[in-house]
């Protein structure tokens, strides 16, 4: 059966799913261990992101193939699945986030990531600042993205 790509917003049901995609998508990367245990890191994506945050997720069939999180100003968080990268999904998850904007978006990302930076800076997104306190210790870049009229 041919499955196409969706994006639903958050939906609890698919928490252990995306957690688990999200850590293994971070862990190739950064290659650092998360930090915070797996249920913590359930609790964070089901109570805490979705108070400041619009939590969206990327779905091929019922598999978690992605996850953004933003609002109108920021992109907090996008992870795609090791396996499902380079399809388009993040792009597409990006466009979301863009489209619901206000016009300019910044969003950190770990220095150590090359492959969010050549993403990032494919789909508009300039350097406007470096190192940013994380609790992963790694320098990061500050990017932000401006709409063109």
């Amino acid at each position: 059966m041919e499955h196409e790509l969706i994006i639903i917003p958050y939906e609890e049901k698919y928490a252990d799913q995306a957690v688990k995609m999200w850590r293994d998508s971070k862990y190739q990367a950064i290659r650092q261990e998360e930090i915070h245990s797996f249920e913590s890191h359930v609790y964070f994506l089901n109570h805490i992101l979705p108070k400041d945050y619009q939590v969206e997720l990327a779905l091929w069939g019922e598999e978690v193939v992605g996850i953004i999180a933003y609002n109108e100003s920021e992109i907090n968080q996008l992870y795609i699945h090791n396996d499902h990268q380079g399809k388009g999904i993040g792009k597409s998850l990006l466009q979301k986030a863009k489209d619901q904007s206000s016009g300019r978006l910044t969003l950190y990302t770990f220095e150590r990531n090359k492959k969010a930076q050549r993403f990032y800076e494919k789909n508009g997104f300039k350097i406007i600042g470096r190192g940013h306190e994380n609790e992963e210790n790694l320098p990061d870049i500050l990017y932000e993205w401006v709409a063109t009229s």
